[in-house]
């Protein structure tokens, strides 16, 4: 059977998606190439047509979520943009859907046991999503500080099973940031 030419960049597209959503969920990981491939309904073998590894594909992951985490929450100028970012991450919805939110809270202890390509690439994207905020924020160590409390307190939200316990990490959270953000720069 011949196959369309974008046939190859398509079934690569789900996959990374796929994969992501996979990873995002449970942990990259725990999934082997079999089943990552058999969710979008191919065999293994298929795989190594696309990735020559399973490394390579969570490179591909990391490249890719953190490049859309960056159009989701990079803020240019925009302050009321910034604080609305940090309330829709800041969320029970965020917290409960791990599949559908920021890489980092979910897949952040990995990409840190990852060689270090995996860990620079994340890196870029990290800095220029801080550049960003810092921008806005007037304050490098202030954004570092934003971003590293909102992937901690999401980490922290996720470990709890209780849900208002979740609910005040994260309105604890999302408050310290606002009095972090109206007090003095300096």
């Amino acid at each position: 059977m011949r196959y369309s030419a974008n046939h190859k960049l398509e079934t690569k597209e789900k996959l990374l998606q796929s994969s992501a959503v996979s990873a995002k969920k449970s942990g990259f990981s725990t999934v082997g190439v079999d089943g990552l491939m058999k969710a979008i309904g191919l065999s293994g073998g298929a795989f190594y047509s696309h990735f020559s590894s399973k490394d390579e594909l969570f490179a591909s992951i990391v490249e890719r979520e953190l490049r859309q985490s960056l159009e989701r929450l990079g803020v240019g100028q925009d302050r009321d943009k910034l604080e609305r970012c940090l309330k829709h991450y800041l969320s029970i919805a965020h917290v409960e859907n791990p599949e559908t939110g920021c890489a980092l809270p979910a897949l952040g202890a990995e990409i840190a046991r990852s060689d270090v390509t995996v860990r620079q690439q994340a890196e870029h994207w990290i800095c220029q999503l801080q550049e960003s905020w810092a921008r806005v924020l007037e304050s490098d160590s202030l954004a570092w500080a934003i971003l590293s409390q909102c992937i901690g307190a999401l980490v922290v939200a996720r470990m709890l099973a209780t849900p208002e316990l979740q609910r005040t990490v994260l309105k604890s959270s999302y408050d310290e940031i606002g009095r972090q953000i109206a007090g003095p720069r300096t």
